[in-house]
């Protein structure tokens, strides 16, 4: 498959922030692929390249990544994250996919699957952000309703993922809100609830303790909580409430109670920060015992392959992986097609709000009318859906 061609250019994400896009040439066309970046980020994943001049983009710029990539990479294809950025590297290597399965006249998900091993590709259940937080909008769906009862009009604003952000306390609220809408909708025991918790966001190293009022610059310390702590508080939310995934419930260093809290409770424990897509991560929480589920997120490692070779450890190790986008996302719907391909079973890609959200479940809308009757949707088997 020649190359002729690499071209990279900044373009804004869905959060108005700079990122990269990449266009990769050869004689089956152009191909094109855009970079989503994370607000939450582990300190564990690859490094993106911003140029930090506060005087443009705050410092979110990405000049020198489109730089590395058309005159460093796109000249030798080289794949040194630490130099060239994992925001500049993954715009290639995403184009460089979707161009391979131009090359074999497949549709990208059947060439990822090829790519991966996966002898039957399957549609996901979509793990969907309801509530977050962030700026302020609305629409008229049910949860819509249930939301405006309680708090007001005002708190149908949504956030970076389309999810709605009420005036909620604390997180017992949420889930009650949740629940209630659940049921008001007739979906009671046929929808289910799922937390990412970002517990790296609101731990406190200095104490070892956890901060639920972390906005708060006067948080109250006595209130701060042990990993015990909040591992009884999680095990009451899985007692009290229809929950079956909690994403990050621990600091991403806080190994013991990772292994503690697995052991604990009998559903999925997804890792974020805590294994960044990286395969020397994923295998210590193997050894440790500390989740069953990874979150694959392609520009925390850099490349297709490397994300792939990911997931099929995970896997290898009978976990679970859940195909994820990042806060700050464009239109780009290769993930879409990289977690039917993988037959993950799961994808977290947002609400079901905002274009560049919807952009990835209309995909796979597209995928499912492609494969007609020989679909096949992971269903209640979201966590091992190749079983038998």
């Amino acid at each position: 498959m020649p190359i002729t061609a690499i071209h990279a250019r900044y373009i804004y994400d869905s959060r108005g922030n700079p990122t990269v896009e990449v266009d990769l040439t050869t004689e089956k066309g152009m191909f094109r692929a855009a970079v989503p970046s994370g607000a939450s980020t582990g300190v564990h994943e690859a490094l993106e390249l911003r140029d930090k001049d506060k005087e443009v983009h705050h410092g979110k710029g990405v000049l020198k990544a489109v730089k590395n990539v058309n005159e460093q990479i796109a000249p030798a294809l080289l794949s040194k994250l630490t130099k060239f950025g994992a925001n500049a590297i993954l715009g290639v290597s995403l184009a460089v996919c979707k161009a391979g399965a131009a090359h074999k006249n497949m549709p990208l998900y059947k060439y990822i699957a090829e790519l991966a091993g996966t002898k039957e590709v399957i549609l996901p259940v979509p793990a969907m952000n309801v509530i977050n937080g962030g700026s302020h909008a609305g629409n008229k769906l049910a949860m819509q309703a249930e939301i405006k009862k309680r708090y007001g009009l005002d708190a149908t604003a949504v956030g970076d993922e389309g999810g709605f952000a009420p005036n909620i306390q604390d997180n017992k609220e949420g889930l009650d809100l949740l629940k209630s809408a659940i049921g008001a909708a007739g979906y009671a025991g046929k929808v289910f609830i799922a937390m990412d918790c970002a517990a790296s966001e609101y731990y406190k190293d200095s104490a070892k303790k956890y901060d639920l009022d972390f906005k708060n610059p006067n948080s109250d310390q006595s209130k701060w909580k042990t990993g015990d702590e909040m591992l009884k508080l999680y095990k009451s939310f899985v007692e009290d409430y229809p929950i079956v995934s909690i994403e990050d419930w621990f600091e991403q260093d806080d190994w013991d109670n990772w292994t503690k809290g697995l052991s604990a409770v009998n559903i999925q424990i997804v890792g974020d920060d805590l294994t960044v897509t990286n395969p020397k991560r994923i295998e210590m929480a193997v050894r440790k015992k500390g989740c069953n589920c990874l979150l694959l997120k392609v520009n925390q490692i850099g490349t297709v392959t490397e994300s792939i070779e990911a997931a099929n450890l995970a896997r290898k190790n009978g976990w679970g992986v859940m195909v994820s986008h990042r806060s700050g996302e464009t239109e780009d719907t290769f993930i879409a097609d990289l977690v039917v391909g993988l037959a993950a079973g799961q994808i977290k890609t947002g609400a079901p709000c905002r274009s560049e959200r919807l952009a990835k479940y209309n995909q796979i809308l597209r995928i499912e009318e492609e494969l007609g009757k020989s679909a096949v949707y992971a269903g209640i088997k979201f966590r091992n859906p190749q079983a038998a």
